[in-house]
């Protein structure tokens, strides 16, 4: 039986990949072109909304989903990560206390604070389906001592953030959003094994795999993924959140993971790379030659009188040749970029349906009394 999540917006079927609505919209694209593709739900980013339009002003306009015309799940980031980017990066742009962040914008330089509670009380307003904890993100460099007051403060957060959920949504109610926790602690074993049993005893809807997934040669952090996924029972969902490449979802999909989100497909559309399957039988699982990169730039492309794949179903493949999109690419139509999205979109929701149908040889919930979560585990 496929694992599902039960949202206020409906129910999600996992494994989902979930593109990134950074600023409340996939660049391009309306809703109705997201359900064509077979998108189940989208992610939007709490830190850049919160600055513009505004939280309270989306809340004003009925939320999210009716600012966006999107009627399937909404999922909103805590806003944590790209604040601790910015001050990571230059630490003017501000600094982390006990129990809150002090930043300034990026553009215009404008004082701003985030706490836990806020973090919630933000998303609350935009009105998401699931919402995710504040944690501490640290730098991919960081030291031993960074790592274990990073984990500190994620533990700590966490409770203040599942202390002011509780606060806003009636533990019965049926609208009651999910609220995910983020499990961090770099690479080190002890660290994420004591994050996770902390997060595990306050009772939270799912859990995110926190910090950078990847080493420095931007290879896949295999073993700190997998034993992180270990750590949380397969009756919750497990989040490999921003990881994007197609091999690497498929690997961490073997892990266990289930839920995906990145802004990978949508940021290489517009850049003219976009993604084919080698074959309609998805050999090469394990290896990532189930699929090949096609760059619209190259000038064999103007002789392609066939669609880029004639094995996806998309708008774009159904109705244009690789030659018309290698020259609206080159003349740099605005329609390039919606064709070549639709199409990447499309390649990762027949991705999610390919691997629901190895659902059977890699289970991830243990019984069919667990193929439902959703009830804001206490």
């Amino acid at each position: 039986m496929t694992p599902t999540l039960r949202t206020q917006h409906g129910i999600l079927e996992l494994p989902a990949f979930l593109p990134d609505a950074t600023r409340g919209v996939v660049r391009s694209l309306d809703a109705i072109d997201l359900e064509r593709c077979g998108i189940p739900g989208l992610v939007v980013n709490t830190y850049h909304l919160m600055l513009h339009p505004g939280a309270k002003r989306i809340r004003q306009l009925g939320g999210c989903h009716h600012f966006m015309n999107w009627h399937k799940p909404i999922l909103t980031d805590s806003g944590g990560f790209q604040i601790f980017s910015l001050i990571h990066q230059n630490p003017k742009y501000g600094s982390i206390r006990k129990n809150e962040i002090i930043f300034r914008t990026e553009i215009g330089g404008r004082k701003q604070l985030l706490t836990p509670e806020k973090s919630i009380r933000i998303q609350a307003n935009l009105g998401a389906d699931i919402m995710v904890c504040l944690d501490d993100c640290p730098k991919t460099d960081a030291s031993d001592d960074e790592n274990q007051l990073a984990v500190a403060r994620t533990v700590a957060w966490a409770k203040l953030c599942k202390a002011e959920f509780d606060k806003l949504f009636d533990k019965k109610a049926d609208d009651r959003p999910l609220l995910f926790a983020v499990i961090q602690g770099g690479t080190s074993f002890d660290l994420r094994r004591r994050c996770a049993e902390e997060l595990l005893a306050m009772g939270f809807d799912g859990f995110g795999f926190g910090g950078w997934p990847l080493d420095a040669q931007r290879g896949l952090l295999t073993d700190t993924l997998s034993f992180t996924a270990n750590l949380i029972p397969d009756e919750f969902p497990k989040y490999a959140m921003g990881i994007g490449k197609p091999e690497n979802i498929a690997a961490c999909f073997e892990m266990g993971y289930t839920l995906f989100d990145c802004a990978l497909p949508t940021r290489d559309a517009r850049h003219g790379r976009l993604f084919v399957f080698t074959d309609s039988h998805f050999s090469g699982f394990t290896d990532g030659s189930f699929y090949r990169a096609v760059y619209l730039q190259d000038s064999q492309h103007l002789h392609h009188s066939e669609p880029l794949s004639d094995i996806c179903d998309c708008h774009c493949c159904r109705n244009y040749s690789l030659a018309y999109l290698h020259h609206l690419y080159m003349i740099g139509d605005s329609l390039a970029s919606r064709l070549a999205t639709i199409h990447n979109l499309r390649f990762y929701s027949m991705l999610m349906e390919k691997l629901k149908q190895r659902q059977t040889q890699y289970p991830v919930l243990d019984s069919d009394d667990k193929d439902m979560v959703g009830a804001n585990n206490e």
